[in-house]
């Protein structure tokens, strides 16, 4: 059905028609809401034909219903007459609206009663004034002031409001533009390796150290590569079964392997520790066996190894390293951060879990190794060779005995050989009976020298103008200082003795008399011209200073001690030395082991110069040695001199005897020192050796001249020295009439 128009009908006069359609026609101008709509709401009236009030009734619906009137004229609240006009208040104008049962909401105005006005109306009487619906307020009652309506509020220019939201908007996406420019070009990397720490593997890439030579620039100790085998304990499957398969390759103990492959936490933490050694050193063929076996857990990574060729060669003097290739011994220690180099390192980036390996073109940096020095020492490896064997000879004919051998050449004061006995091999510094066993005895081994120490009496003497070598007097049997008695093993019998007879049969008696004549202070001086009371410095570490008796110390006993060679603590370096300051016409040289070191870049260094210093002129240095060739020459009807059996054929040999005590931690030990010291050829001296050999029980005296003699018979031949012209040596006389 179309839809009702809500535009008012209209009759063929041209006014709108009701909503009845059986309603009769109307005259012009009266009843309807047209007629309504035609005044002005306020106070007029609508004249209806007959005086009757001009109601308008909505229009009906299409089935012809009707609607109640439209419009309601109301006097106080009561429904005006028909025909009536009656006025209308302005409150009651307010329109209501009904909605009839299927119909359109109506509009209710209240229209005053005011008849209409026509032409034809003249002589009618004026319209009656409109009555208010409420009263009037008494006159009396003053009238309220009328309020000024309230200006309203001032509105905010939306314009203006719209650029600054425009303007902060444009600036948030201007510094968040500008931030993802400055995040992509500058600080790109600092964001890129954000993660990268978790991403990097760090491998240590080890210095190889470097070497320790012999004079001729083989080595003594230098290291190899190898492989060290670990373990992760967190990954081993079966501890036990993977220990017996190491065992046999590792030469480890099944129980020790297992115990550290046995899972447990770091110390102080709950970390679960998951690296342990199982070997270092280990050969590369063993290691290439133990990753074939494909152990879980199990794995090897690039090692060094330190290899000495000798085994216990010069084992003393070299030392050993720990399994971290530090120094812990000898020259291993004291030249440790020059031997040791500067290990290097190589960081890369690498994948996780099943994808640990590395990235290709992912981050990797590598810092080279810087190899370690060399050190090139003045120790010659045949001579060092045959002077140990020579020494474990003789010292095994002592039973429990100790022995000490040093060579110094003249007159640079290098050191040619410098054995120990006992010694170990520096490959398996462990496997000693004691750690004094891997001491350095030339060094360490603190003696009081004995009769060794009288050439340092008679030089000081022949030095002061005290003696000549022409020099004679008589000599007791026995002297008495301080209550202490001296006595001479081979006794004079108050006889006349020369000054080589005495150093010949070493007597204590005309030592002393010698010593009273030159002065304490003067001797203690030249002891410490010659080297005594203080370290050599040679290079050796824990070198022992030794000790000498102060003057102002001395008791009168030490009248008669000290010039024989009691109460003075001393090295066998230490008077090795002092010889070798009388074989090089009176000039002291400082010992030394270190020739030169030698760069990883193959650049040489010459070690510092030693210390040299005038003890004796040369005159009464070359008298000395003349007056000491009786003690390996004489032999005569009161008998052999004390170091006969020290004698090298074929060269002429100056030299002393000695016995003395050893110290051991500030105490005397039992037994005695036995000792000889001398040069050849001793005209012209060209290398000093000197043995020392300790016995619990005595008798180092009887092999540490037979000692010296294989020694230094060795070292002439070895470097080719001619032989004395021994028809020229010289006839001494011990007791000159």
């Amino acid at each position: 059905m179309p839809p009702r128009s809500d535009d008012p009908r209209r009759d063929a006069t041209g006014s709108r028609r009701g909503s009845s359609r059986g309603s009769e026609p109307r005259e012009p101008g009266l009843g309807g809401i047209s007629d309504a709509r035609a005044y002005t709401p306020r106070g007029r009236t609508v004249r209806e034909g007959g005086g009757a009030e001009q109601r308008r009734t909505p229009r009906s619906n299409r089935s012809g219903d009707p609607f109640r009137p439209a419009l309601q004229v109301l006097d106080g609240g009561r429904a005006g007459r028909a025909g009536t006009r009656e006025p209308v208040t302005d409150g009651a104008r307010s329109g209501r609206r009904s909605t009839a049962a299927g119909g359109r909401a109506g509009v209710v105005r209240t229209v005053s009663s005011r008849p209409v006005r026509e032409p034809f109306d003249d002589d009618e009487d004026a319209p009656p004034p409109r009555r208010r619906s409420q009263p009037r307020r008494p006159a009396a009652q003053p009238r309220r002031p009328v309020r000024k309506p309230r200006r309203p509020p001032r509105l905010g220019d939306p314009r203006r409001r719209l650029r600054l939201g425009t303007v902060l908007a444009l600036a948030l996406f201007a510094s968040i533009g500008v931030r993802l420019v400055y995040l992509q070009t500058v600080d790109t990397p600092a964001y890129a390796d954000g993660g990268l720490p978790n991403r990097l593997a760090v491998v240590e890439l080890p210095a190889p150290r470097g070497a320790i030579l012999d004079r001729g620039g083989e080595p003594l100790a230098h290291s190899v590569e190898a492989r060290y085998v670990f373990a992760d304990p967190t990954r081993v499957k079966d501890r036990f079964a993977t220990a017996r398969l190491l065992s046999p390759l590792l030469g480890v103990p099944v129980s020790d392997l297992a115990e550290k492959m046995r899972k447990r936490t770091l110390p102080g933490t709950d970390t679960p520790l998951q690296f342990v050694y199982l070997a270092r050193g280990v050969e590369i063929g063993t290691a290439k066996k133990i990753m074939a076996l494909d152990l879980a857990g199990i794995n090897v990574h690039r090692d060094e190894r330190r290899e000495v060729p000798g085994g216990d060669l010069a084992a003393n003097l070299i030392g050993f390293v720990s399994q971290d290739m530090n120094g812990l011994e000898g020259l291993e220690a004291k030249y440790d951060d020059v031997l040791r180099g500067q290990a290097g390192k190589r960081t890369y980036e690498v994948g996780l879990g099943d994808l640990a390996a590395p990235i290709p073109g992912g981050y990797s940096r590598t810092t080279q190794p810087q190899p370690g020095s060399s050190l090139k020492l003045t120790v010659d490896r045949d001579l060092q060779f045959m002077t140990q064997r020579i020494l474990a000879k003789q010292t095994a004919k002592v039973k429990g005995s100790v022995g000490a051998a040093v060579i110094i050449e003249v007159p640079s004061g290098e050191v040619l050989a410098q054995a120990s006995q006992p010694t170990y091999d520096a490959a398996n510094p462990t496997k000693v009976g004691s750690p004094a066993d891997r001491d350095d005895a030339a060094t360490t081994f603190v003696v009081d020298p004995g009769s060794i120490h009288k050439a340092i009496t008679y030089g000081a003497a022949l030095q002061e103008g005290v003696i000549t070598p022409d020099t004679t007097f008589p000599v007791a049997n026995t002297i008495v200082r301080g209550g202490v008695t001296f006595r001479d093993t081979h006794p004079a019998d108050g006889r006349t003795m020369s000054i080589p007879g005495m150093l010949a049969y070493s007597s204590n008696v005309g030592t002393i008399e010698i010593a009273e004549k030159l002065g304490k202070d003067r001797l203690f001086d030249y002891q410490k011209r010659f080297g005594l009371g203080q370290a050599t410095g040679e290079g050796m570490p824990g070198e022992a200073a030794g000790r000498l008796l102060p003057p102002d110390q001395w008791s009168g006993s030490a009248y008669g001690s000290v010039p024989i060679g009691h109460s003075v603590d001393a090295t066998p370096l230490q008077m090795a030395a002092a010889y070798a300051t009388i074989a090089n016409n009176g000039t002291y040289v400082q010992p030394h082991l270190v020739k030169e070191t030698i760069g990883a870049d193959g650049k040489r260094s010459p070690a510092a110069a030693p210390t040299t210093r005038s003890v004796l002129s040369p005159a009464n240095a070359a008298a000395l040695r003349q007056m000491m060739e009786a003690v390996t020459t004489v032999d005569g009807p009161d008998g052999p001199a004390t170091g006969l059996a020290a004698a090298v054929p074929g060269y002429r040999v100056a030299g002393k005897t000695g016995t003395g005590l050893r110290y051991d931690g500030g105490k005397q030990q039992p037994g005695e020192v036995g000792s000889f010291i001398g040069m050849a050829p001793a005209e012209s001296p060209r290398y000093v050796v000197a043995v020392f050999v300790w016995s619990p029980g005595g008798g180092g005296g009887a092999v540490a001249a037979p000692a010296f003699r294989e020694m230094m018979g060795f070292t002439l031949r070895h470097y080719r020295v001619p032989p004395s012209l021994t028809n020229k040596s010289p006839k001494f006389e011990v007791f000159p009439r």
